[in-house]
């Protein structure tokens, strides 16, 4: 994994000079080209699949095999079409997945050849592994500045993203509850981040889950927010029972019925739609 900015993954920088927000057309056309070219070294539907599953990992989808080689191709590009819109994510997904196939014996694009498309269509980023650098600040002035530490915020999203990438391992493994688990960890995590937060002279104050939601949606009432926090509510609870998902306060031996992959799938994909809805309420609070 590359290292740059955790806010990156969020929030891009702003385009400037060089187009730093998302990966122009033609250069995903290139990237697509030079996957066509990697996977004449093996399985062609296998490799088309890695690929795949490394921009669904940046979209923060989950990956699920197509139904043909054919499918696989048409899906790759549908993948690499949304994690474009994050530039950052979307060359550390390339980069990430060339690296997997080169341990692999097999050759794939190194770091030289992705900057090459990024400075041929004017991508504001440049890969210096393990950084990845803002191409800008390369060809800005040359006095040596200290490097910002990253703020307590950036530190937490960078925990939250990394137990997200935990979570979609163990599914893709079979631990189904651990998934789950490992996803609502980072829902409830999200949700403290609303301590605090004030609306007509209302504030959040509680300090656990329920509480803060409890205390959120009222300072919301009438909005999408409330609704929304209502479905988090019911999910959190269905899960935390014992004849539910079981996965806070153990399962029932007589009534509970143990997670299943599908099952699994579904709730991990619905626990990342509200984390990414909270994720943006809150910064749209904050802005």
């Amino acid at each position: 994994m590359l290292k740059f900015e955790p806010r990156w993954r969020f929030t891009p920088p702003p385009d400037g000079k060089y187009k730093n927000t998302t990966i122009p057309s033609e250069a995903q056309r290139e990237f697509d080209t030079m996957i066509g070219k990697v996977a004449t070294q093996g399985d062609r539907w296998d490799i088309l699949e890695h690929f795949k599953a490394a921009f669904c990992k940046a979209c923060g989808a989950s990956h699920t095999w197509s139904s043909s080689e054919s499918w696989a191709d048409t899906d790759l590009s549908s993948g690499m079409a949304r994690a474009a819109e994050n530039a950052p994510v979307f060359l550390e997904a390339f980069y990430d997945a060339c690296q997997d196939l080169l341990e692999r014996q097999m050759f794939a694009p190194d770091a030289t050849m992705i900057n090459e498309v990024c400075e041929r269509h004017d991508i504001g980023y440049v890969l210096v592994p393990p950084n990845m650098l803002l191409r800008e600040s390369l060809t800005a002035a040359s006095v040596s500045v200290a490097e910002r530490p990253p703020t307590v915020a950036e530190s937490a999203m960078e925990v939250l993203h990394k137990s997200l990438e935990r979570a979609e391992h163990l599914l893709s493994e079979g631990h189904h509850r651990e998934s789950v688990q490992e996803t609502l960890w980072v829902l409830e995590s999200v949700t403290t981040a609303f301590r605090g937060v004030e609306s007509a002279g209302d504030s959040v104050r509680g300090k656990y889950f329920n509480e803060i939601v409890r205390d959120l949606a009222r300072i919301g009432k009438g909005s999408t927010l409330e609704h929304v926090l209502r479905w988090v509510t019911s999910l959190h609870g269905y899960l935390s029972s014992p004849t539910g998902g079981g996965v806070r306060h153990g399962l029932d031996l007589n009534g509970g019925v143990p997670i299943g992959a599908n099952e699994a799938r579904l709730f991990c994909n619905l626990i990342r739609s509200y984390i990414s809805y909270l994720l943006t309420e809150h910064e749209q609070r904050h802005a």
